[in-house]
């Protein structure tokens, strides 16, 4: 270990003897030894030395006290004083000047060589670090053997909270993935020191040491392993997500007898007994970092799958806390630099409940605002939602010939036909609201059947072109 001024004096080897009253860094580690017989040596220190030295060049009591300054301002703990060759004892100038600054002297004997001290000091420094290298590789092990063993991040953390004898908190973005104080409070920078984690994003985890503590390298060491571990997690998580993506897809698709779909929901950790929430994220702009991204604690007991390009969460929940989840969520995600919109689906129970929330949340999603409440739902919606059916295109069909004769012609057949949908196929309430004649109304009517070859006043062509419309609208909403 590290040698003080005070353990050196007490080798009876080296027969030095204390010299004054000043002990202010008596029991301070000596972290070199400096000889010199400059008379200013300031320079040439870096604090923490014992400076030996003749006093070859210290014939004055002003010189003296001068070199006393000079080391004590450079931070050196003390000051042994060879005598028997330019001096036959410490000067009394010098011992005075050390006395006021509280820097300690101590007598070195002609017998005592100064490169005994030296070696003396070294073997400690050199001991000591030794020691420290012992315990770091020690402390390596533990800390690798805690991921190995299967432990985790938990357990690895734990660990390293032993280690450092203090408090450890390890977040990613808005997420707390561990904190060893009770009550799980956030930490701050002016009681923590912070570490960022490399994990591929710029400020993606940070490690939070609480201060003091005393760091001997293996925070660096667990920095490397706490990457290493939440890289393993995010494929981890990928994987996970895409065998509950097609669990959900196949419920989804109504393709699973109940209880099957029941049993393999619950393979996946969805108790379709109890109500269940499905929030869906999607994101154009960032669609790989959504689907692998984290979840915020509310969340973390939420079932997560990727259906399409979206990401799912499923919930218990009774629908009273649905908002504030997904609120958490978009916060989450906003954090991690992703853009998403957010859809809340209705609490339902069974299977077929499961599928209902998830087209909900989607259409809810929609809507494009960060956190979109459930709606309820419409047979146009869901239909929509359906890769099986092709309405988009059956809705192009029928409205196209009115589109293009309106282009052409500079008609309103479109707002025509809207508008008499809308009036419950009123020719009168139409003419009133586009300020047309009765008969040019009529005639409109007539020139939108010949086009598409549906009737409007006929209630199953009347439906098709309404269906049409609301498709339209659907899809102008979910471009936007």
């Amino acid at each position: 270990m590290a040698i003080s001024l005070a353990a050196l004096l007490g080798v009876q080897s080296l027969q030095l003897v204390k010299s004054g009253l000043a002990e202010t860094t008596w029991h301070q580690d000596i972290q070199w030894v400096a000889v010199t017989e400059q008379e200013d040596p300031q320079r040439f220190l870096n604090g923490g030395e014992l400076v030996l030295t003749t006093g070859m060049r210290l014939k004055s009591a002003p010189e003296q006290r001068r070199f006393v300054r000079q080391v004590q301002r450079a931070g050196a703990v003390g000051i042994g004083f060879g005598v028997g060759l330019t001096h036959e004892a410490v000067p009394p100038a010098l011992i005075a000047e050390a006395n006021r600054w509280g820097l300690p002297v101590v007598e070195v004997p002609y017998e005592t060589p100064f490169i005994a001290i030296t070696k003396l000091v070294a073997d400690a420094q050199s001991a000591d670090h030794y020691a420290k290298l012992e315990r770091l590789i020690a402390g390596h092990q533990i800390l690798a053997r805690a991921l190995l063993t299967g432990g985790g991040l938990t357990e690895l953390l734990k660990n390293l909270g032993s280690m450092l004898r203090t408090d450890i908190v390890l977040t990613q973005f808005t997420a707390q993935l561990y904190n060893s104080v009770p009550g799980n409070p956030a930490p701050t920078a002016d009681t923590w020191a912070s570490y960022p984690i490399p994990t591929g994003r710029r400020d993606a985890c940070t490690l939070w040491v609480r201060q003091p503590f005393e760091d001997t390298g293996i925070v660096g060491y667990a920095q490397n392993l706490i990457s290493v571990e939440l890289n393993n997690m995010v494929k981890q998580r990928q994987a996970q997500r895409a065998l509950s993506g097609q669990v959900l897809e196949d419920v989804i698709h109504g393709t699973l007898e109940a209880s099957e779909a029941s049993r393999r929901l619950a393979g996946i950790g969805v108790n379709s007994t109890r109500k269940n929430v499905v929030l869906l994220a999607e994101s154009a702009a960032h669609p790989k970092q959504l689907v692998s991204s984290s979840m915020p604690r509310p969340l973390e007991h939420g079932v997560t799958a990727v259906v399409g390009k979206d990401l799912v969460v499923v919930v218990t929940d009774d629908g009273s806390g649905a908002s504030a989840l997904a609120r958490s969520l978009s916060d989450h995600l906003a954090e991690a630099g992703i853009h998403a919109t957010i859809g809340i689906g209705g609490a339902y129970t069974k299977p077929n409940g499961l599928r209902w929330s998830y087209f909900e949340a989607r259409d809810a999603a929609s809507h494009g605002l960060p956190v979109n409440e459930p709606e309820r739902l419409s047979l146009t919606s869901l239909l929509l939602a359906s890769e099986d059916v092709p309405l988009a295109d059956m809705a192009n069909e029928s409205l196209n010939p009115l589109r293009n004769f309106d282009a052409l012609h500079g008609a309103e057949l479109m707002t025509t036909l809207e508008s008499y949908l809308n009036n419950n196929g009123s020719v009168a309430a139409v003419a009133e609201a586009l300020t047309l004649h009765r008969n040019t109304v009529r005639y409109r009517l007539a020139q939108i059947t010949e086009l598409t070859g549906y009737d409007p006043a006929q209630t199953q062509d009347r439906v098709q072109l309404w269906l049409a419309l609301a498709v339209q609208r659907l899809n102008h909403r979910q471009q936007r």
